[in-house]
């Protein structure tokens, strides 16, 4: 579905805007426009890629009549902007208010308004039931765009607009491993917040692959969720202690606004939850694509979730210590 496409990506100097980027680069894409505030980091991408094919647009989500500019016979936008670092959320959320929700309201409006084919965000396991400022601005960017196929008039518009929601990618910048590794390396004893805590797994090829496949099956108003494993990180523990000499724990409790194990589909959302193509989505029952003699004829082979109670990092198959190993080397090489 790319072939010929000019696509646009919020945040795009960001480590996923940059991932996605090299992944679209390998497809026959017409040309993809980067969205970004940081200058710097558009100049680095625009040295490492060197392709033709890219474009750079300075410019910030709460601009709306830049973001209009910016997509200007776009066919295909991957939302990704957004403020996430919870501590500093949670002491500016005014500001996370503004990018992460009303910036969103202004990339769905510019997407209606220029017409685009299809309009995808990225969010966070964080916008389950959520506990921080960063997870409250995610569910009601989750709810924007779920919701803005309500404002499509089928003889004006052609816009789709989809969500995908997953958790943090294995080994990124701002995760747990990272940090234990740097702590490993300045000899200090790693913190771990609770023995018992678990967290999904997805590695950044996957993620692509998530993404890209639930863009091109979308239809408008999803929540697509992808099929996960997970690990304990008292495995992950073990796993750093075969590597590396001299690793030491300290046990320091959940931080406020933290979870003991992610949830990237609640109990009240289950019931709404069907299984797809190796991945899940959540309909939005209020629209009329997913009612139930509707739905079963636009996904063919889809099966509805029963008998669970909610997908949970607690309930899933876990990543065994010699697994953790293989990736945690990849990670350092």
């Amino acid at each position: 579905m790319f072939d010929g496409k000019k696509i646009l990506i919020t945040g795009g100097t960001g480590s996923l805007g940059i991932a996605l980027t090299h992944r679209l680069l390998e497809k026959k894409v017409d040309t993809i426009r980067i969205f970004s505030r940081n200058e710097e980091n558009q100049i680095k991408m625009e040295n490492k890629f060197n392709d033709k094919r890219l474009r750079f647009f300075l410019g910030d989500v709460n601009d709306f009549e830049r973001l209009k500019r910016a997509l200007e016979d776009v066919d295909i936008v991957f939302h990704t902007a957004a403020l996430k670092h919870v501590p500093k959320i949670e002491y500016n959320p005014f500001e996370a208010i503004k990018t992460n929700v009303i910036g969103s309201q202004n990339v769905i409006n510019a997407c209606l308004h220029e017409n685009v084919e299809k309009a995808v965000v990225i969010s966070t396991d964080k916008a389950v039931s959520p506990l921080n400022t960063y997870g409250a601005t995610k569910l009601l960017t989750e709810k924007l765009f779920v919701t803005a196929n309500n404002y499509v008039d089928p003889e004006k518009h052609v816009t789709r607009f989809i969500s995908v929601r997953y958790g943090n990618v294995f080994g990124s910048s701002g995760s747990v491993i990272p940090l234990f590794i740097e702590q490993i390396k300045k000899r200090r004893k790693i913190t771990i917040t609770d023995p018992k805590m678990t967290r999904f797994s997805i590695t950044m090829d996957e993620a692509l692959d998530f993404i890209l496949n639930a863009t091109n099956s979308g239809k408008g108003s999803e929540i697509f969720v992808p099929k996960m494993r997970a690990y304990n990180i008292m495995d992950l523990k073990d796993a750093l202690s075969d590597l590396f000499e001299n690793v030491n724990e300290e046990i320091i409790g959940i931080r406020p606004g933290e979870k003991l194990h992610e949830i990237l589909i609640s109990e009240d959302e289950i019931r709404y939850s069907w299984e797809y193509d190796n991945m899940y989505f959540i309909t939005n029952p209020l629209y009329p694509l997913f009612h139930i003699d509707n739905i079963k004829e636009a996904y063919q082979g889809i099966r509805k979730i029963e008998n669970v109670k909610d997908y949970s990092s607690d309930k899933v198959e876990k990543i065994s210590k010699e697994e953790l190993k293989v990736m945690i080397k990849k990670l350092v090489q």
